[in-house]
C-alpha cells in the first residue's frame, strides 16, 4: 500500500497498512482526532484526511481538499498540513521542534512517529486547524 488508496473509512485504511507501520498510522490518526477534533474525517482523496476546505485560486479555479491528511509511502510516513498565516506554512515552523523529520511547504515526512516529540506533533496539529488556508 502506498499513499493514496481505494479504502472509504480511516479503519479500512489503517487496517491494510502493513503491520510494521500500522500503529504508528494508527497513533496518528488518534493524535490528530483528540488534537482536532472539530476536524471532520474524511477520505475522499484516497488517504485519511481531517477537515475540508474550500479554496479558488486567482485563475479562478476552485475545489475542496483536506486541512491535514496521513498517508503511508513506501519509504515514509507523511502528513500534510495545509494551512499557513502571517509567518507562512504552519509545517515549515516546527522544523526546529521535528528535527528527525523532513519537512517542505505543507508535507511532514518521517520514517517512526517515535522519532518525533509527540508535543510538537500536537502543537503542529493545533497550530494547523487553527490557520487559515492560505497566506
Amino acid at each position: 500500500m502506498k499513499g493514496k488508496t481505494g479504502h472509504t473509512t480511516h479503519e479500512a485504511y489503517i487496517a491494510a497498512v502493513e503491520e510494521k507501520r500500522r500503529a504508528d498510522i494508527q497513533r496518528l490518526h488518534e493524535l490528530v482526532r483528540e488534537t482536532a477534533p472539530e476536524l471532520e474525517p474524511t477520505m475522499d482523496f484516497g488517504m485519511l484526511g481531517y477537515g475540508r476546505h474550500a479554496y479558488t485560486y486567482a485563475s479562478g479555479r476552485s475545489g475542496e481538499w483536506m486541512k491535514i491528511g496521513i498517508a503511508n509511502n513506501k519509504q515514509y510516513i507523511s502528513m500534510y498540513c495545509c494551512a499557513a498565516d502571517d509567518r507562512g506554512y504552519i509545517a515549515e515552523q516546527f522544523k526546529e521542534r521535528l528535527p528527525k523529520a523532513s519537512i517542505g511547504k505543507s508535507c511532514v515526512r518521517f520514517k517512526r512517529l517515535s522519532d518525533l516529540d509527540e508535543s510538537a506533533l500536537r502543537d503542529l496539529i493545533r497550530a494547523c486547524s487553527e490557520a487559515g488556508w492560505g497566506m
